[in-house]
This record gives structure tokens, C-alpha cells and sequence, in this order.
């Protein structure tokens, strides 16, 4: 098991966010957390990350309590996270935003900044270009690539093709197909029902910060209530 949260209870203040939320994510596997907004998907992933830690339950990271740990331990434990709002650097270039984030792991082929360049060929062209001049798919281009170089092996992936045209959802898709086909473990948080279960392998569906129906895509798919509650 790559990851597993156990019940967790995450607070914003006094706010009660998420409600025993559980979940696993297999290694190699590509887990999907479908809802609508503001249905709890960022703050479960904030709080595998350490931004919001849960206030009780747990977190395992390939069977060690991670819960409650810094972002930059869990990012050096090999959890990486792509922001809903990318969070790139504005004012430095899209090599520069590459080079910072690099981090080398033994034992496993290496995403370096030419194999992100050739999973995104369009930042290879942009890559002298400050990050806050590209456009709204490009910098998520960059946010992923940029989680890439630091060796992940497992990525958290939250609502990667909001805002984006149909014709570069497609390209999001194919993208995230090779990082599958690489190996990498995904936690992909999204809106986009359809878009989500073309690549997933499991489901997993939060509303009101608890989780309320899961299992593989077929059964999501083959269950007329969930179709309709996720407009599928």
C-alpha cells in the first residue's frame, strides 16, 4: 500500500472539515477523488501533505505514520503535490522554476528537466519565458513538471484541467496516461467525472467532507445513483 489515510478529521479553526474520511491508493495505481466544489477534495489533499493536518486519524506513507509531518519532509519522503492554483514561481523562467525543484532518488529511473521537457515539449519551447506570462495550461504544464523533477513516487494531482479547453483537457489525459505507464502512484482530485474515470482505476466520491460511495470505475459506472448524483 502506497498511501492510506484512517479516519482522518481535518479543521479549518473552528470549522469541521472533513468527517472520517478513509481512503488507499496502491502503488502504481491511479485513485480518483471525485465532488463537487467545495465538497472536501483540496482539503484531503492538503491534509496528506501537511497543510492541514488532520486533528485526529491517521496517514500512512508506504506503512510509516506520516500525519501531521512538514510538506518539505513528505515532499523528501516522496510525496509530490500540484496546487489547484499551480502556485509556479511568476517571475522566474520555466527552467529556473524546473532547476530548483530538482531532486535526484537512488534506485529508480530519474525525472530530470529533458524527460519533463519531452512529457511537455511545449515548456521546452516557453523555457526561457517567466512562468507568469504563460497561459493558464502551461503554467499547470509546469506545476506538474515541476512536481516531477523532484522524484515523486506519489503524485497528488488537484483539479488539473479546471479552467482549461476541451483540447488541452485531451492533452492533460494522454500526459497522465504516460505518468501511469511510468510507474508513478496518482491521487487525482477532480470535478471532471468524465475526464477522472478514463484514466482511474478506483473511485473514490466525497460530499460534505465525507466519503459517500467508492469502489472501482466499473462499479461507479454500472450504479444508475451514482450516475445520476455525478451528472455521468
Amino acid at each position: 500500500m502506497m498511501l492510506e489515510l484512517q479516519n482522518i478529521h481535518t479543521f479549518y479553526g473552528l470549522s469541521h472539515i472533513l468527517f472520517d474520511v478513509s481512503l488507499t491508493v496502491k502503488q502504481g495505481q491511479i485513485v480518483c477523488l471525485l465532488g463537487r466544489n467545495g465538497a472536501g477534495k483540496t482539503t484531503t489533499l492538503k491534509s496528506i501533505m501537511g497543510i492541514a493536518p488532520p486533528k485526529r486519524g491517521k496517514i500512512l506513507f508506504k506503512g510509516e505514520v506520516v500525519s501531521g509531518k512538514a510538506p518539505y519532509i513528505l515532499c523528501r519522503k516522496g510525496i509530490g503535490y500540484v496546487p489547484d492554483d499551480r502556485r509556479i514561481f511568476a517571475d522566474l523562467t520555466v527552467y529556473e522554476n524546473l532547476e530548483i525543484a530538482l531532486r535526484k532518488r537512488e534506485g529508480r529511473q530519474q525525472w530530470d528537466i529533458p524527460r519533463v521537457f519531452e512529457l511537455f515539449p511545449s515548456l521546452q519551447k516557453f523555457s526561457g519565458r517567466k512562468g507568469g506570462l504563460l497561459s493558464g495550461g502551461e503554467q499547470k504544464m509546469l506545476a506538474i513538471a515541476r512536481a516531477l523533477v523532484g522524484n515523486p513516487e506519489c503524485l497528488l494531482l488537484d483539479e488539473p484541467t479546471e479552467g482549461l479547453a476541451p483540447a488541452m483537457v485531451a492533452v492533460f489525459r494522454d500526459r497522465i496516461r504516460l505518468l501511469k505507464e511510468s510507474g508513478l502512484t496518482v491521487l487525482l482530485a477532480e470535478q471532471n467525472v468524465k475526464f477522472t474515470l478514463s484514466l482511474s482505476e478506483y473511485a473514490y466520491i466525497i460530499d460534505d467532507g465525507r466519503i459517500c460511495h467508492q469502489g472501482t470505475v466499473a462499479e461507479i459506472q454500472e450504479n444508475e445513483a451514482i450516475r445520476t448524483m455525478c451528472g455521468i
